[in-house]
């Protein structure tokens, strides 16, 4: 009789691995690994090997960089989604891309379970689960991290002792490493002096994207931008795919030292936590999308979505994507980027983003209107009349704050 199968969301850390040996030992599971390509770069090198060595019976490497481009990433950069105004969702926004995949191969192998390597105080258990239950709620999922009457190990010393008295010997540095998670978006790090937000990052031991501002060059870089309908299509005149984009972005904006957030952010199991973030090319598509934006949105729908833009960034950090609330703020934010459309210049200088122009055959602005000449289309005369409406409910109120005055002498 085969062995009933569980895919393991293997990313080929110490984590993941020494949950190799443990699954086979605690239930017996024949183990699926599979990892999700959502840009890591070189981490991916030596993961076959590796996980074939700690027991796994196969590896799947899937590379959806595109789809987590074009599905995931432009619809948080349309809707302006931004966790409390500084986080950009460079995990958020994976999880649930990788969590589609997971459901995939598990009904591809047949599985009867699902297992990730999330700890019990992170938002990421949170997010892989909520995924698989929307997708797959008859497929059984295992967090060993809160499995503590079977999962013993404590800390990154058991594990490696853990993966040692199973013949697995992988050279892991507990001491000198950050907790990171990178794809084509970001890179994040927590760990080591970051857990203390009295202490000042390390940035040179660090950084992995970027250079700090201090160390950028000392002249700027103009760069130049299009969209169509909200979506990023050319940098410097050269038209690319979305994840293309980002990678030059990347490089321009790591050169200079752009994108680097220092926070403390409240995560959705109610404590907070402190990291760095690096995201050079996320920074400044999000800044040039906004920079568009603001020259063909009106006041009312540019207000609102705003509001929007907040809330889904908010569903987003709590895995909630696969969500009806979801699909629906994604279906207004669509609507608003119909006519986001132009080219946007800027420059990139020690940390900063700087706007040099941008046009659009959709702009609202009208050089007419807004200048201090009078035009056509505006009487100043006519303004009068307007505050006095405008400003009415004020003027009652004071009113009838004078007279409760009076009243009372």
């Amino acid at each position: 009789m085969s062995k009933e199968k569980v895919v393991l969301a293997y990313s080929g850390g110490l984590d993941t691995t020494a949950i190799i040996p443990w699954l086979k030992e605690t239930f017996n599971y024949d183990v699926v690994c599979c990892c999700i390509d959502c840009g890591q770069g070189e981490e991916l090198d030596g993961l076959d090997e590796r996980a074939k060595l700690s027991g796994a019976s196969k590896l799947y490497i899937e590379n959806i960089v595109d789809e987590f481009c074009d599905d995931f990433i432009v619809p948080c950069v349309k809707a302006g989604a931004v966790y409390e105004n500084k986080y950009l969702l460079g995990t958020s926004m994976a999880r649930p891309a990788i969590a589609k995949k997971l459901v995939e191969i598990a009904r591809k192998e047949g599985a009867v379970a699902i297992c990730h390597g999330a700890t019990g105080k992170g938002n990421d258990q949170i997010r892989f689960e909520l995924g698989i239950k929307a997708l797959a709620p008859d497929i059984k999922i295992i967090a060993p991290w809160r499995m503590t009457d079977v999962w013993t190990m404590q800390s990154r010393e058991d594990e490696i002792e853990y993966c040692r008295q199973h013949g697995i010997d992988l050279p892991f540095d507990v001491k000198h490493s950050y907790s990171r998670d990178r794809n084509l978006w970001h890179i994040s790090h927590e760990g080591l002096e970051l857990e203390n937000p009295a202490n000042e990052p390390n940035y040179d031991d660090l950084l992995v994207l970027s250079t700090t501002p201090e160390k950028a060059p000392d002249k700027d870089e103009y760069v130049t931008m299009t969209f169509e309908a909200g979506v990023p299509k050319s940098v410097n005149g050269k038209e690319m795919k979305v994840s293309d984009i980002i990678r030059e972005l990347n490089e321009l904006g790591g050169k200079h030292g752009i994108g680097i957030v220092d926070i403390v952010e409240n995560r959705v199991v109610g404590m907070k936590s402190r990291g760095v973030y690096e995201t050079p090319g996320g920074t400044i598509l999000m800044a040039a999308h906004e920079q568009l934006e603001e020259l063909v949105l009106d006041r009312a729908t540019y207000e609102v979505k705003k509001d929007l833009g907040n809330k889904f960034a908010q569903i987003v950090y709590e895995g909630k994507w696969y969500t009806p609330l979801r699909e629906a703020i994604q279906a207004f934010v669509d609507v608003t980027q119909q006519y986001v459309t132009g080219e946007v210049k800027f420059r990139l200088y020690k940390g900063n983003i700087i706007r040099a122009g941008e046009t659009s055959p959709y702009s609202l602005y009208s050089e007419s209107l807004a200048s201090f000449t009078t035009g056509d289309l505006y009487d100043h005369h006519d303004a009068d009349g307007f505050i006095n409406l405008f400003g009415l409910p004020l003027k009652v109120r004071a009113m009838k704050m004078q007279e409760v005055e009076t009243q009372k002498k």
